[in-house]
């Protein structure tokens, strides 16, 4: 990792999508509008599961007050520095929001500041993660608007699910999109606008109780309906499980488990944990990735 991988980037380019680079990488923002739904966490794993399918990645972290993603790859940068263990560790740069008073010169500012960072990144990466914070900020929706690939942890609840529609809560019918499905729609029309490609959303159903309950086959069902109206891809996201908790500190995943020093024994429910990732990269259908073995 570069020591100004976790410095802003200051590099200028123009306000318009049109002008970030060409190259084939892949943007994968991971965003929704509340916290606590584990975007980090997702961010974090992909990142190290797609590394170790030998896909370069960078990862760009936008969440200005909490830089959970930041702090994550710190942890992991001392715990390689203490051990000596040999980790992947991705090419990071933070983007911090603008200063100026100017509403006008700020979103001009944060423009240049995410697209130059996106420009830089893809010289080097085939792969970008951008980590969005959980709040409407103009940074979140311009993230939005340039992801070839949008990632929507959600929460298992019907207070999650209020994020992306209303429903009647007899038949489940979907009765309009909410707030949030409405801005990726905004997004996704500016995207086509700009470049003519489409973004490929998807649904992750996040934190997932192991136990059947009738909520969580309502959810489910509700879920399926919104996807068919609003146009997401539904897919299984990361269960509920203190390791990701206990992970953190030390700035693993649990693909590192197995290396030295980790300390933590590798049980069956980590197994099933690694089986989850493995979905992960299958549902993004990354072009790159088509055909290969999984090797984690």
């Amino acid at each position: 990792m570069p020591a100004d991988g976790f410095g802003t980037v200051d590099q200028k380019t123009p306000h318009s999508l049109r002008q970030t680079s060409d190259t084939d990488a892949r943007v994968i923002v991971v965003g929704n509008e509340k916290g606590g739904a584990g975007k980090s966490t997702v961010a974090m794993h992909m990142s190290v599961a797609l590394m170790r399918m030998n896909q370069r990645v960078g990862v760009i972290d936008l969440d200005v007050r909490q830089r959970t993603l930041t702090r994550y790859l710190e942890n992991r940068l001392r715990w390689v520095q203490s051990t000596g263990s040999k980790l992947p560790i991705p090419e990071i740069i933070r983007v911090d929001a603008s200063t100026e008073r100017d509403l006008d010169a700020a979103e001009r500012e944060e423009s240049e500041r995410l697209l130059g960072a996106i420009k830089r990144l893809k010289a080097v990466c085939d792969v970008i993660i951008i980590d969005v914070p959980g709040g409407d900020t103009f940074l979140a929706r311009l993230a939005h608007t340039v992801a070839d690939t949008l990632v929507t942890p959600l929460n298992d609840s019907f207070v999650d699910f209020d994020l992306l529609g209303d429903v009647n809560p007899q038949t489940l019918e979907v009765i309009r999109p909410s707030f949030y499905s409405e801005m990726v729609w905004n997004c996704r029309k500016k995207k086509a606008q700009e470049s003519r490609k489409p973004i490929d959303w998807i649904v992750m159903r996040n934190r997932v109780s192991p136990l059947e309950a009738r909520n969580k086959q309502k959810v489910g069902e509700a879920l399926n309906n919104l996807s068919k109206r609003i146009g997401f891809r539904l897919g299984p996201g990361l269960s509920e499980r203190v390791i990701y908790r206990e992970l953190f500190p030390a700035g693993l995943t649990l693909l590192d488990l197995t290396e030295r020093g980790s300390n933590i024994a590798f049980t069956m429910s980590h197994v099933a944990a690694r089986q989850e990732l493995r979905d992960l990269v299958i549902l993004l259908k990354l072009p790159a990735l088509a055909g290969a073995e999984i090797t984690f």
